[in-house]
């Protein structure tokens, strides 16, 4: 059907061509001298309806190659299009439109025409068209994420005495979903939201959820049970980030990218996920780092009651923990294993492993 319609207009076209240049020939020097070649004499008519006939004749039987190519032309910006994300398209348009009303604009400074200007103006129009549309396109999220951020502002406002807030939203790594110690953090008012959780983690908490290993399949539904107790248990803001960066392929990557969107952090507790980030100049908050601050500070000198679970590396020494999981070397303390004993704190090495005390038992002090 499109192609008959197309086939239509261009016959048509050339009908219109073939009267105006009927029309035109007339008009010439050339015919003016035959006194029966005039626009108001039989001869002229049937002149300009023959040069009419002939032209549409012409466009009717080369419009079908004509047609061929416009339709292998629309067929190529379907399938071009199709692989685009509609957000994309959108907002090239709009950046082509903002970058034609530029040159307009530009344009319509210079009052004089000629014909170099007409030329500079064309392909100036044609480079602001197509920079408009690159730039709205590669930038889309963070124009997008830019308008949400001013709708959250008027919308969140009713909300704050809830405890919501839209300043320095936290986007969620899969590792510190399925640590669980997030949900706690959160529940002692510590880490304000809103909760950033992109669906492409979504889709990486499905698949090892999914996974045929009974360990990986275990931590990925207890980092989907641990969503839905943020989502339901905690009285703060949780958003699904629905959008996705096909350009990149690995989810860090993408998470770096997303904070930086959104202009807000990522908490994790991935080591080199927190590198790479720090490289980048994307806050991160690390669970792993937050943990290690808040356990109780200890001074050399200091005595602590303990219990030896086991013998050290090293010849003679024991093994003690204490509640938060740091671990107490004792100087001497393999032959005290399973007894409760007091021990005098000699000196702490923090390491990024964590922190270790060493320790001596009290009694062997004394009696030295």
């Amino acid at each position: 059907m499109l192609k008959k319609i197309l086939r239509g207009l261009f016959t048509i076209i050339g009908l219109i061509i073939g009267y105006l240049v009927g029309e035109m020939l007339l008009s010439t020097d050339y015919l003016a001298g035959f006194n029966n070649f005039k626009s108001d004499t039989i001869q002229g008519i049937i002149f300009v309806i023959f040069s009419t006939l002939i032209f549409g004749i012409i466009l009717f039987l080369i419009s079908p190659i004509i047609v061929s190519f416009i339709m292998k032309f629309m067929d190529y910006v379907e399938k071009s299009t199709q692989k685009m994300p509609t957000s994309q398209i959108i907002f090239g348009t709009s950046g082509a439109i903002i970058g034609l009303v530029i040159a307009s604009l530009f344009a319509g400074l210079f009052k004089y025409q000629s014909l170099i200007w007409n030329i500079f103006a064309v392909i100036f129009t044609v480079i602001m068209a197509a920079l408009g549309a690159d730039i709205c396109a590669r930038k889309r999220d963070e124009i997008l994420s830019f308008f949400t951020s001013i709708k959250r502002k008027d919308g969140f406002k009713d909300k704050k005495a809830k405890g919501f807030t839209n300043e320095n939203p936290k986007v969620l790594d899969t590792s510190v979903i399925i640590d669980g110690r997030i949900f706690d953090i959160c529940q002692t008012g510590f880490v304000e939201g809103p909760l950033i959780i992109p669906t492409f983690v979504l889709e990486e908490l499905r698949h090892i959820a999914d996974s045929s290993d009974g360990l990986k399949r275990n931590r990925g539904r207890r980092g989907l049970d641990i969503l839905n107790k943020i989502q339901k248990e905690l009285n703060i803001e949780v958003e699904i980030w629905e959008k996705d960066f096909p350009d990149i392929a690995e989810v860090d990557s993408k998470l770096l990218k997303l904070a930086q969107v959104l202009n807000g952090k990522v908490i994790t507790n991935d080591f080199n996920l927190n590198k790479v980030a720090e490289f980048q100049g994307v806050p991160v908050l690390n669970i792993n780092e937050l943990a290690n601050a808040v356990k109780p500070v200890v001074l050399p000198g200091e005595e602590m009651k303990i219990q030896v679970m086991k013998d050290g590396k090293e010849s003679g020494q024991g093994i003690a923990y204490l509640d938060d999981g740091t671990m107490i070397v004792v100087e001497g303390g393999r032959r005290y294993i399973g007894e409760n004993i007091v021990v005098i704190v000699t000196s702490v090495l923090q390491t990024a492993a964590g922190r270790m005390i060493f320790a001596k038992n009290k009694d062997s002090l004394v009696k030295n």
